[in-house]
């Protein structure tokens, strides 16, 4: 059963509910908060990718700084992100066609426009996942592995991704999807996620993030503002309503919203982690969401 983790209030009125599952680990690692079914499998969407991004380094990949960072992160298109990407790329002798990441355009709104107004189309490097699989495609060339196979889950890169994932959620993997981007997926139970993400935090791939926020996002990007705002703190979302938050002292927290909606989870995270006893005063803002009428605020979401 899952439980209430935020409330919808609209001019005094509660309007809905979004259910879930969060838990919180404690410095020593231990569970100290639970709500909801915990121990069930998740898909992590794009919280796994600083885990391939750690698997971009075993591979070899010579990933540093703003690379490393736009591996593990979900970036909005901007041109500066794009111009890493493709740095990436060059420098394992591939190009942008090598991408096996669906087209899309930017996230970026006023980039999209851009593009729009001078004729362009959509295309693979513009995608928020393109940093991940430029990731793929260097730890591949390193390691001496084909390129254009590199999304098979039986690929030796993808076995990697799934033994380090394994390695650090402390437990198997029970089922393989494929993600929106079309990489391989490895569902843990959202406790192994919380886990997993706990070892991240003193690895190259969390320096990066906290050192580049905005190569993991973007401007504006909710990832970006809490990595600003709380330094020391790795915090990666995705899609369907999944959150992972760690600090360098070792509190973890992981967030599914079973409706897979994504506007409560940054504050539903933050008000997890100050439960654990952190300090998340500079992330106030972020702790609840506005809910609008009439162009003014009516409403907050807040967590329960």
């Amino acid at each position: 059963m899952h439980d209430p983790l935020a409330e919808v209030t609209r001019s005094g009125f509660v309007e809905s509910r979004h259910f879930g599952s969060v838990v919180g680990l404690d410095p020593s690692g231990a569970v100290a908060l639970r709500r909801g079914p915990v121990d069930d499998p998740v898909l992590p969407r794009s919280t796994a990718k600083p885990f391939q991004a750690l698997a971009c380094l075993a591979a070899g990949a010579p990933l540093e700084g703003p690379a490393l960072a736009v591996a593990a992160g979900s970036h909005t298109g901007l041109d500066r992100h794009v111009e890493v990407v493709s740095r990436v790329l060059a420098d394992a002798g591939l190009t942008p066609d090598a991408l096996r990441c669906v087209e899309s355009w930017p996230e970026d709104e006023p980039t999209r426009d851009d593009l729009i107004r001078a004729g362009e189309k959509p295309s693979r490097i513009r995608m928020n996942c393109s940093g991940k699989h430029a990731g793929m495609l260097a730890g591949c060339v390193a390691s001496g592995w084909s390129v254009d196979d590199y999304l098979d889950p039986e690929h030796p890169f993808q076995v990697l991704v799934r033994a380090g994932l394994e390695a650090l959620a402390g437990e198997r993997s029970t089922h393989t999807a494929v993600d929106g981007c079309g990489a391989p997926l490895f569902a843990v139970s959202l406790v192994g996620l919380a886990r997993a993400v706990r070892g991240l935090v003193h690895t190259p791939v969390a320096d990066a993030m906290r050192a580049h926020p905005e190569f993991v996002g973007g401007p504006g990007h909710v990832n970006t503002e809490v990595m600003r705002l709380l330094p020391g703190v790795v915090a990666k979302g995705g899609a369907e309503g999944v959150l992972v938050l760690a600090t360098a002292e070792g509190h973890a927290v992981a967030v599914k919203v079973i409706d897979g909606g994504l506007r409560a989870t940054t504050a539903i995270g933050l008000a997890a982690l100050r439960s654990l006893g952190f300090d998340v005063t500079a992330a106030a803002a972020h702790l609840s969401v506005p809910v609008l009428g009439g162009g003014r605020e009516v409403g907050r979401i807040v967590p329960v």
